[in-house]
């Protein structure tokens, strides 16, 4: 079975970490990941999608988002005491996309993209970027993700409120409360499993470029995100399900969130480019360790059943 992603397997031996909360390796995974996007600061968090909650927490501000999202990011700007006004955006997939601008700085939503010095080729001091490591993200791992930013104030306000509102110290009894916070701090297995992962991660990211070149010459397109691969087709649900008797595995990125009575509340948003793409595109196998053989063979079954 050729598979979308590719997720890796991992022996962690937790008996060399002081506790499973914050040991050096969650320091050490920050500070990496902050040198190479070329930002100040990292604070790590248990998920890309806490990195919004707490970054739009009680802004009382309408995001406009794009229709075609994952869930999540509606739940996230919902739950943290904003509004949704849907937009007919359906390009920024696999890219990094500006969530929303505040008057004074922006926050950058880059969860399915991972750059050297990319933050400091988007965004500006005072802003902020996250990053997710969802196992089938471009830095994938057992979930978790990464605030950046080169302002010192809005990054000490993140460490203490994943840490539950604390201080930060090495020893429990060391830590002052600051505010009622939240438990969303990064693990120590979470973040070993992305070292782990960003030991091979340029080699990852030089195949699926490659990928990604060999599937535009063959299917003609001029994609360049190397997160999702995707294509249109006249009915992606049918597309998937004879790919998938080929065993070939496929997925869909994403459903039009604008159309869904849990998200729009009544209201009638425009997205027209959203409904029509929403049963015509569907994303092809990214994955590293398919072979120039399997990779073929995806585009020639693709071809059959365009």
């Amino acid at each position: 079975m050729i598979q979308l992603f590719k997720v890796s397997n991992h022996n962690i031996d937790t008996s060399k970490f002081s506790n499973l909360l914050h040991d050096n390796v969650v320091g050490e995974f920050e500070k990496t990941i902050a040198d190479y996007v070329g930002a100040k600061y990292a604070c790590s968090i248990n998920s890309a999608t806490n990195a919004i909650f707490l970054s739009m927490l009680n802004k009382n501000v309408t995001v406009n988002l794009p229709s075609m999202i994952p869930p999540v990011v509606a739940n996230a700007i919902l739950t943290s005491g904003n509004k949704i006004n849907f937009i007919d955006d359906v390009d920024w997939v696999g890219d990094s996309y500006v969530l929303h601008r505040f008057d004074d700085y922006k926050i950058v939503d880059s969860a399915q993209k991972l750059e050297k010095n990319q933050f400091k080729k988007e965004c500006n001091t005072e802003d902020l970027m996250f990053f997710s490591f969802y196992p089938t993200k471009p830095l994938g791992g057992s979930d978790g993700g990464m605030i950046v930013t080169d302002d010192y104030e809005k990054y000490r306000w993140f460490k203490s409120a994943v840490l539950n509102g604390m201080s930060y110290a090495n020893n429990n009894w060391e830590r002052k409360i600051l505010f009622p916070g939240y438990k969303m701090y990064m693990n120590s297995i979470q973040a070993q499993i992305c070292l782990n992962n960003f030991k091979t991660f340029e080699e990852k990211m030089s195949r699926l470029e490659n990928i990604v070149n060999i599937y535009n010459g063959e299917l003609g397109y001029n994609n360049s995100s190397q997160h999702l691969y995707r294509i249109k087709v006249l009915d992606n649900q049918l597309f998937i399900n004879n790919m998938k008797s080929s065993e070939i595995i496929c997925g869909i990125h994403y459903d039009a969130l604008h159309l869904d009575t849990v998200y729009n509340n009544g209201n009638n948003f425009e997205c027209p480019k959203s409904e029509k793409m929403r049963g015509m595109v569907v994303s092809l196998p990214m994955n590293e360790k398919l072979s120039d053989k399997d990779l073929q063979f995806v585009i020639d079954k693709v071809k059959e059943n365009l």
